[in-house]
């Protein structure tokens, strides 16, 4: 199993990310807002609105809660403006960590995320230092107990895939930023459903964390990072064995 889906796995066993209801609700709501500042709030003419209200669904946030913050997005509804940064850094091991903020103080935020890293055995590092150790890409997981194989990668591949992966439960495909809409329209008009669907950052090279004690803090810096209510999105390339990965999500 890749370092990818490992992380994957993690976000789903420990819960990072949907921990807590009105957490999550929060960073929906900001990339919504954000999505519909930038694109405008008609999600047919707006990918990124449209995925962002999709996630949204998926999470059952309330209806009126997306209305609302489309419009904060369009100016219909005063709100914060809210800029995105990103910031990079290493955790325990070595192991590269990026993160996607959406703040409304940077100067606020990149202190309190400074002193996670600080507190967590990891450091802050400057712009540039991990980023190149990963590539945007569209990403999809299916799980084999669902979906006919040699039908989606027929489709898959007549979409524009890129490439594909055998994870043993699960098969991944991965396309271009810009083929992931198409891709997908394919995957949902030939009936074929997946576990997820997202523009995500995927790493070129992994990182193998095999003593156990270093493995809990990475996973502890993580957690607490993900925590932080400007963190939309964190990335990281860290390669953990399957039962170590249990025993710690467990």
């Amino acid at each position: 199993m890749s370092g990818h889906s490992k992380w994957h796995s993690i976000r789903h066993k420990k819960g990072i990310i949907d921990a807590k209801r009105g957490k999550i609700f929060t960073k929906l709501a900001r990339e919504i807002t954000i999505a519909a500042k930038m694109g405008g709030g008609d999600p047919d003419a707006n990918p990124r609105l449209r995925t962002a209200i999709q996630k949204a669904k998926e999470n059952n946030m309330p209806s009126e809660n997306i209305k609302r913050a489309i419009q904060k997005g369009t100016g219909e509804l005063p709100g914060v403006v809210y800029e995105e940064m990103t910031y990079e850094g290493y955790g325990p091991g070595g192991v590269a960590i990026l993160l996607e903020v959406a703040t409304d103080n940077k100067n606020r935020t990149v202190s309190e995320i400074r002193n996670i890293f600080s507190k967590k055995d990891g450091n802050l590092a400057s712009s540039g230092s991990v980023s190149y150790l990963f590539n945007t890409k569209g990403y999809f997981v299916f799980d084999k107990d669902k979906i006919d194989e040699e039908k989606l990668l027929e489709f898959a591949m007549e979409a524009g895939a890129e490439d594909f992966k055998d994870e043993g439960s699960t098969i991944e495909v991965f396309t271009s930023p810009k083929d992931f809409e198409k891709v997908k329209e394919a995957f949902v008009k030939n009936g074929i459903s997946f576990e997820q669907a997202e523009i995500t950052k995927i790493p070129t090279t992994y990182v193998k964390v095999e003593d156990e004690k270093t493995a809990s803090k990475l996973l502890s810096l993580i957690d607490a990072l993900q925590d932080h209510d400007d963190v939309q999105h964190l990335y990281s390339n860290f390669d953990i064995d399957e039962d170590m990965l249990n025993k710690l999500s467990g």
